[in-house]
Parts: structure tokens; sequence; C-alpha cells
């Protein structure tokens, strides 16, 4: 018997990727262009620790608005739906027999079953919210879960790349300490999501990767630059 395997989950793997992602990329990217121009671990420390604050808290609110902004949008394309069976009707109708002759069914069954539907308006408008919009319902904590996930992501992604600096020595094993490790983070974050994602899995990996790599390098460099 063939199993499907479907992701149900989907806004909280969206959550966590987004929130993983930029906390693996910019710390990294920052502790690395630190490195290349002080020479205590104490202010890349402090620095690191006061970005990634930074970050969990603007990443979170956005994550929040982004939420709210989705239940908000649900609730007024849903009371407009309710005045719009209540006003025409028939138009409504139109437009549900419409759909389902998009989707191949018979023009006279597609008239029999828009009746059926059309006879609890609850149903009727859930059905046009769904397949006339594409808007399912949201849950009402969409934003609070939201904001907390891509929070709580990101601060483990940015502790990856900071925690060497805190356990060396020095800021120069710290930094290739940070690079080892971070890069292997990078890889392993990569590969995950690729797979959750459907993405092919070596050229989700590399992509995830060279970004980190590539973002680092940049600060690097340019720090070196100016200094």
């Amino acid at each position: 018997m063939h199993a499907e395997t479907h992701i149900t989950s989907s806004n909280l793997v969206r959550d966590i990727i987004i929130g993983m992602s930029d906390g693996l990329t910019v710390p990294f990217a920052l502790t690395a262009g630190l490195s290349g121009v002080l020479d205590t671990n104490h202010l890349i420390i402090v620095s690191g620790i006061s970005e990634i604050a930074a970050g969990c808290i603007s990443m979170g609110l956005g994550g929040f608005l982004a939420g709210q902004t989705e239940v908000e949008h649900y609730d007024a394309e849903l009371k407009k739906e309710y005045e719009e069976v209540e006003a025409v009707p028939e138009t409504e109708r139109q437009e549900v027999e419409a759909i389902f002759i998009g989707m191949g069914v018979d023009k006279e069954l597609s008239r029999q079953v828009t009746m059926q539907i059309s006879q609890d308006k609850h149903k009727w408008v859930d059905f046009m919210m769904r397949y006339e919009l594409g808007l399912d319902k949201p849950d009402k904590n969409r934003a609070y879960k939201s904001a907390i996930t891509i929070a709580v992501a990101y601060l483990l992604g940015g502790f990856i790349p900071l925690f060497p600096y805190l356990v060396s020595s020095n800021n120069h094993q710290g930094f290739y300490f940070s690079c080892a490790i971070t890069i292997i983070a990078l890889m392993i974050f990569g590969y995950f999501k690729s797979k959750v994602t459907g993405q092919p899995l070596l050229k989700g990996t590399l992509k995830v990767t060279l970004t980190g790599i590539i973002a680092a390098v940049a600060a690097y460099s340019l720090a070196k630059l100016i200094s």
C-alpha cells in the first residue's frame, strides 16, 4: 500500500527556515568581519550577543506583523464574501459554477452541486474563500507563534558561530573554529531545508552553504580593507 507523506505544518517549517537561515548567516558574517580587525574576543562576543538580541527582536516582530496581517486580511475578505452572498447571490452562484467547470466538472452537475452548497451560507462562503480567493482560515494565534518560532530559531542559529569565541583563548582560534562549525551547520541546515521543501538535495545544500560563506568572506574582506 502506498503511503503518502506531506508536510502539514508548513507555517511552522517556514518560520524555522526564516529564523535559522538568517540566524546562521548574519552573526557568522558579523563575527567573521570583526575577527578581521579585532584582536580580542571580548568585543566580538559583546557585538555578537547584541546582534543576536537585536536580530531576535527584529525578526520576531516581523513574523508577528506578518501573521497579524494574514489574519486581518482573511477576516476582511471573509466579511466581504458574506456581504456578497447576501447582496448578489446569483452572481456568487455563477462564480461557484465557473470554479467547478474549470475543474472539469460537467456543467449540469456543476449547477446541481452549486445549488447544494449554496443552501448553507457558511459552507458557501468557506468554499469561495478557499477556491475563489485561495485563502485558508489562519490560526488566530498565528502572529504570536510565528514571532516566537522565528526568534528562537534565530537565537539558536546565531549562537552557533558565536559559541567558539566563548570557549577559545584568542580570536584567531575562535575564528577558525567558528568557520568550521558554522559551515557544517549550514550544510546540515541546507540539507534538511532542501528535504522538507522538496528541492534537489545537493543544489539546495550548496546554495545555503555558499550563501553563508560568501557573506562571511565579504564581511571579513571589507573589514580588512577598511582597517
